[in-house]
């Protein structure tokens, strides 16, 4: 796993910049973000790490994907407390209801560690884009920071795009998605289904797009479900490049209800329904990003950025400013 990517991580305003004021700290609070509590500075150091994922009902893919990454982090990191939360209160209800697992919310879970005495927290995320979802756990750190000694929240899966001599998430992830890429012919196409947002970070998928293309690997188009492009977008394209056959690939987490229903189920509007009904053949693939032990790796990386941002001595925001 390469280590070298978290001096990467965490954004540092320029030298120039002597007196920065509240607000502009606050503004360059970007990357991996570090916040220690200087009125509890005193307090002995007994740190845990928080894995915050939106969930899913779907307990072959949750155990393949979601489970199967929390594996890993706790395998890179074997002597530490790891709790794993999820964000949506629904998957939560329906899981606890239908297997009588209790999985906790990101404020449960931080609740109950302050109640066992831990002092410092980082927190990682299973996102794929700093979207919405990765908002509420942006929140989470914001409005738990105060209650710990020192606490760290990281990245999701895609974050910088090579700007500002930062790292270029979106090409190391495009390269490790690729690897479950199938070889495509001249009548082949690969359309790869995100999730969509009204978030702005919906232009994240045309930088997706970009780094598809630079990858040459035959015609692959991305699509979303409830953002831009929509699959309506991309079937214009697919007749004009001579595409005959497609292939549906979901780029999330997990192969959920979209993957499932929305992308390769029998109703009229499914993605693979209206493709046939355009003309083309539909192979659908299946399978979460979290599958993928080249993607699984990158997420292991982002949790132990985090990690190493909380055991790191260097300054990061403290509790003397406002916020």
């Amino acid at each position: 796993m390469n280590r070298m990517h978290k001096k990467h991580a965490g954004y540092t305003l320029s030298d120039e910049v002597k007196n920065p004021t509240p607000a502009l700290l606050e503004a360059a609070e970007i990357g991996v973000r570090v916040f220690n509590n200087e009125a509890m500075g005193s307090l002995p150091d007994k740190d845990a790490l928080v894995v915050m994922s939106f969930g899913t009902t779907m307990k072959d893919t949750r155990e393949k994907t979601i489970d199967a990454t929390v594996k890993a982090i706790r395998e890179a990191l074997p002597d530490v407390k790891v709790v794993v939360a999820y964000t949506s209160h629904i998957i939560i209800d329906r899981i606890k209801a239908n297997e009588g697992l209790a999985i906790p919310t990101p404020e449960e879970a931080l609740e109950q560690l302050k109640e066992e005495g831990y002092t410092r927290i980082a927190l990682a995320s299973l996102d794929i884009i700093p979207g919405m979802e990765y908002n509420y756990k942006t929140g989470i750190f914001k409005l738990y920071r105060d209650k710990f000694k020192k606490m760290t929240m990281g990245l999701p899966l895609l974050f910088w795009q090579g700007q500002e001599d930062q790292r270029d998430d979106v090409a190391e992830v495009v390269e490790a998605f690729a690897t479950q890429f199938p070889a495509l012919g001249k009548e082949d196409a690969l359309l790869v289904m995100t999730h969509g947002t009204p978030h702005p970070s919906n232009a994240y998928y045309a930088v997706i797009q970009d780094r598809l293309d630079k990858l040459k690997k035959g015609h692959i188009h991305v699509y979303s479900v409830e953002g831009m492009p929509v699959l309506e977008d991309v079937i214009p394209v697919l007749k004009k490049e001579g595409v005959k056959h497609t292939i549906l690939m979901p780029m999330m987490m997990v192969a959920g209800d979209h993957a499932h229903n929305d992308m390769a189920g029998d109703e009229d509007d499914s993605h693979k329904s209206v493709l046939q009904k355009e003309g083309f053949t539909v192979t659908p693939y299946i399978h979460g990003m979290g599958e993928n032990e080249a993607v699984r790796g990158i997420f292991v990386e982002r949790a132990l950025e985090s990690w190493d941002a909380l055991q790191s001595d260097a300054a990061g925001k403290t509790g003397g400013m406002p916020h």
